[in-house]
């Protein structure tokens, strides 16, 4: 009996079993499988930007979860840096594989990447086939008269909803056969992890990278924590998110995993159905984005409304230094920035007030904070990060209009009432009282000394009077006007 040749399956960023659609495919052939991993900095990752650090971080440890994972099915995942139609095709010749099977990911860089890979592998006669489960829906689904994609959220979602609910999620497979053994690179090799210095100790007491933390989450989440969703969101002093953000990131769980688990918490919970439909636009936005990015490649360097490409933006290195180290003398963008700084991650109304601030407050252009959350995020999307800051900047679709400038006292009082997240992160602080801990400037001079307070010392003066600052803000805003 003649033996199968093997198949390739090219992992990308969909380090999962489950619901793993190229591998389901290779699997029910019954070929061995050849399953491989492609780092390279030439648009073979990431949307064709380089990883961050925090996200570098992240990989190392997914990719070990995967391994782990694929050899307790029998299989072995081989690791290899390059670009990917090189690594490929000499994996292809050297496995005499017949076919090489992976998902796609909707992003240009990404597709120009495996039209690459696609002409490599025809030149030494390897057939393909490519998968869909990166989004709920292909872009191409979703385009106005025009054949262009939509711009603002709402139709967006409508559109997306009306499409009805996305495929059921595949189950993970109860074998892979191996195939040759062939060389691959360590982990260790590629210095994906800090280690002079290692700053990473915050993400390891933090997260757990993997496909089973990711399940296990979702499956938390659903069980308690969505409950109140809908307002609870708005609370970084509450544990009301989901958490599952880098998890969707680096693919260790689908969208569509996510899609059918809500819906089915929703079905058994009716009392929770707002907060799971809550719960599903906010997925819903991670979709928007990359359906943006889709027909916007440059998202992340171009604004998407041209007029701000006349915003008289400044140059203030000292005030960058101070909001990258959350020493703005603003306790809720402060408290931000550090949360960011030892776990990798940020609550999204935080981020929200921190990204207004850079912009609106300091004047400070969208794209250096991007670059900093890029860098800083462990669930530094493509899509989102850019989209994200540009809303928040105005220059973006579906965009905050520039004049909604985010006060962050009022944000603090609102959604940080008792200043408990400000406490965590911001410890200095920890004995104002509530009423004051989002303006310690207000505090009297007994009330700082009971606090051990002194402000310009132990924890700064605000680098900017938001009154002024909103009007001058305003007024850079009206030149991109005329």
């Amino acid at each position: 009996m003649t033996e199968q040749p093997p198949i390739v399956v090219w992992f990308r960023d969909d380090l999962r079993l489950a619901d793993h659609p190229a591998l389901d495919a290779a699997v029910r052939t019954g070929a061995p499988l050849v399953c491989v991993y492609v780092f390279g900095d030439r648009g073979s990752v990431s949307g064709g930007r380089p990883l961050g650090g925090a996200s570098r971080w992240w990989l190392a440890q997914s990719l070990r979860a995967l391994s782990t994972d694929v050899e307790a099915k029998g299989g072995r995942l081989i690791l290899r840096k390059g670009y990917a139609a090189d690594v490929l095709g000499d994996v292809a010749k050297a496995s005499r594989a017949s076919s090489a099977y992976w998902n796609d990911i909707a992003i240009e860089a990404c597709r120009n990447v495996t039209r690459d890979v696609t002409a490599t592998l025809a030149r030494i006669g390897v057939e393909h086939r490519q998968f869909h489960s990166d989004l709920l829906i292909d872009p191409s689904q979703v385009r106005n008269k025009e054949g262009r994609g939509l711009r603002v959220f709402t139709p967006f979602w409508k559109r997306v909803l009306a499409i009805g609910d996305p495929p059921k999620p595949l189950a993970a497979p109860k074998q892979i056969r191996p195939g040759p053994h062939l060389t691959s690179d360590r982990i260790a090799d590629w210095n994906l992890e800090p280690t002079k210095p290692d700053w990473a100790g915050g993400l390891r007491d933090t997260w757990t990278p993997g496909e089973a933390p990711a399940v296990a989450r979702l499956r938390e989440f659903l069980a308690d924590d969505v409950r109140g969703y809908a307002t609870g969101r708005d609370r970084p002093d509450l544990p009301s998110t989901s958490r599952l953000s880098p998890h969707l990131r680096f693919g260790e769980i689908s969208p569509r995993q996510v899609w059918h688990a809500a819906q089915f918490a929703a079905a058994e919970r009716p009392a929770i159905a707002g907060d799971v439909s809550k719960f599903l636009s906010e997925v819903g936005w991670r979709e928007f984005s990359r359906h943006l990015l889709f027909d916007h490649p440059d998202l992340a360097e171009k604004n998407l409304q041209s007029s701000f490409d006349a915003f008289p933006w400044k140059h203030d290195a000292k005030a960058f230094k101070a909001w990258t180290r959350g020493q703005t003398g603003y306790p809720l963008v402060d408290a931000g920035m550090r949360e960011l700084w030892h776990t990798g991650i940020m609550h999204n109304r935080v981020r929200m007030v921190v990204a207004s601030f850079l912009v609106k407050h300091i004047l400070i252009d969208w794209r250096e904070g991007e670059k900093w959350f890029w860098d800083t995020l462990v669930d530094a999307d493509p899509g989102s990060n850019p989209a994200s800051w540009q809303w928040v900047a105005g220059s973006g679709a579906d965009a905050a209009p520039y004049f909604r400038i985010f006060n962050p006292v009022l944000q603090g009082e609102k959604f940080d009432p008792d200043g408990k997240y400000v406490r965590r992160w911001v410890p200095e602080l920890a004995g104002m009282p509530s009423k004051l801990i989002h303006k310690p400037w207000d505090a009297t001079p007994l009330e700082l000394a009971s606090a051990g307070i002194t402000l310009g010392k132990t924890y700064p003066e605000p680098i900017v009077d938001h009154a002024r600052a909103r009007e001058r803000a305003l007024a850079a805003y009206a030149k991109t006007r005329d």
